[in-house]
């Protein structure tokens, strides 16, 4: 069997890595890639992610079974869509889905619509309006631009001033795009969060296991949003009552959604949670793997994800077992220095073999591509992802930063209290 994965981030080795496991030996493909992805599957450094013609024609060309999208983007731009009318199959939402990671007014909607718990809001596209109502629902002030902003598109402004000021960087500068053109704020949500990663077709939604995300740059939850620092697996604040609760308020409620809605939601719905005194409310929805959360819950995997993937694309998950280990996973993110503003790419990076000399030690590379001469060099924010898996989270903890003090490029900057509880999220 012939697999095409696209993308060329961290998540999407891991996807890789856990297909390359599978006892049917697929042939791996993947486009973009990456320095590490194309040590186990066939790199196309020439085919862009979000090219969906060029994505199709390479499908087409290779003669794949199926295509697993791992980024947001192509989804949203109807790479499903164009894949399904070239008879090909796909695992990953259509268009229409997307719109619930594309659009905050969409999910918002959706969320009001179906009684699902989430955050109060109110949505605005007049620059003079929402100024007008600023500090709506108190500080700290949630302000959200609508569409995609490659994880970076809030804002938690803590007084007037910086609320004024993300709205005239959003909707007055414009620094996400068109994607700040209709601007959502929220009612602020105290609490822990924690990820749901779920599998969904038209059969069932199913639950993987849990994991918790951090989110900001620096210890302690400081500093600007990125597009994740780092995960542990099964996430330690949420017990067998609270999945029972989200379960019966958020999952049931959300799959009976998509039946009334004709929302043919085919992959992985991320429900980002936060746990608070009023019981758990849904942040957001992304229709893909989350990143870096898939680097700590599919090495928890005992099922063969090949086989979960036919299955979603097949109307049979209801009737697909899936096995979960029961050891505890810890990633953590190397970035680059700077990120998640202006960064330098290009670095060569060391260690790496050193890394995993151990056996047990996963390196997953995101930003990364070898230069001309055939080292691995930095080349995104987000530049790879060491994960361990232990008997507990605090001996994981230790062997992924283990792993961390053996890599070394210029400007590497990582968080240090990846997999420690926290009681608030800021």
């Amino acid at each position: 069997m012939k697999i095409l994965i696209i993308g060329n981030g961290g998540r999407e080795h891991a996807i890789a890595w856990k297909l390359a496991q599978s006892p049917q030996k697929p042939e791996l493909f993947c486009a973009p890639g990456n320095a590490g992805i194309a040590s186990i599957a066939q790199c196309h450094s020439d085919v862009a992610a979000d090219d969906i013609a060029g994505q199709t024609r390479l499908a087409t060309d290779l003669g794949v079974d199926l295509v697993v999208v791992g980024p947001e983007v192509p989804l949203a731009l109807g790479v499903t869509d164009a894949l399904v009318s070239a008879g090909i199959k796909v695992f990953g939402p259509d268009k229409n889905c997307s719109q619930l990671e594309a659009s905050k007014s969409f999910t918002k909607s959706f969320l009001a619509r179906h009684d699902i718990p989430t955050a109060g809001y109110k949505e605005y596209t007049d620059i003079a309006e929402i100024k007008k109502d600023v500090g709506i629902f108190g500080y700290p002030m949630v302000l959200k631009a609508d569409g995609l902003a490659a994880g970076k598109g809030v804002v938690l402004a803590q007084n007037e001033a910086e609320a004024l000021d993300a709205i005239d960087e959003m909707m007055g500068a414009k620094v996400f795009g068109s994607a700040g053109d209709l601007v959502v704020v929220e009612e602020y949500l105290t609490g822990v969060e924690a990820s749901i990663l779920c599998f969904v077709d038209g059969s069932a939604i199913i639950p993987m296991e849990t994991a918790q995300d951090y989110k900001r740059i620096g210890d302690g939850d400081s500093g600007p949003n990125t597009g994740g620092m780092g995960t542990y697996s099964p996430s330690l604040v949420i017990d067998e009552a609270l999945n029972e609760r989200i379960d019966q308020e958020i999952l049931q409620p959300t799959f009976a959604g998509f039946k009334k809605d004709g929302l043919d939601f085919h992959g992985v719905l991320f429900i980002g949670i936060m746990l608070t005194k009023d019981g758990p409310k849904v942040i957001e929805f992304n229709n893909r793997f989350g990143d870096p959360e898939t680097q700590s819950v599919l090495p928890r995997m005992k099922a063969d994800l090949l086989d979960v993937f036919l299955a979603v694309t097949e109307d049979k998950l209801s009737v697909t077992p899936i096995e979960w280990s029961n050891q505890c996973a810890v990633s953590v993110v190397l970035a680059a220095g700077g990120y998640p503003g202006d960064y330098h790419k290009g670095d060569k990076i060391t260690g790496l073999d050193d890394a995993v000399a151990d056996g047990e030690t996963i390196v997953f590379h995101a930003g990364t591509k070898f230069d001309t001469d055939g080292d691995v060099v930095t080349a995104g924010g987000r530049v790879l992802c060491v994960t361990c898996l232990a008997a507990s989270h605090e001996e994981a903890k230790e062997k992924a930063y283990n792993g961390v003090a053996k890599i070394h490029f210029d400007g590497a900057q990582f968080r240090t209290d990846i997999g420690t509880i926290r009681s608030t999220a800021k």
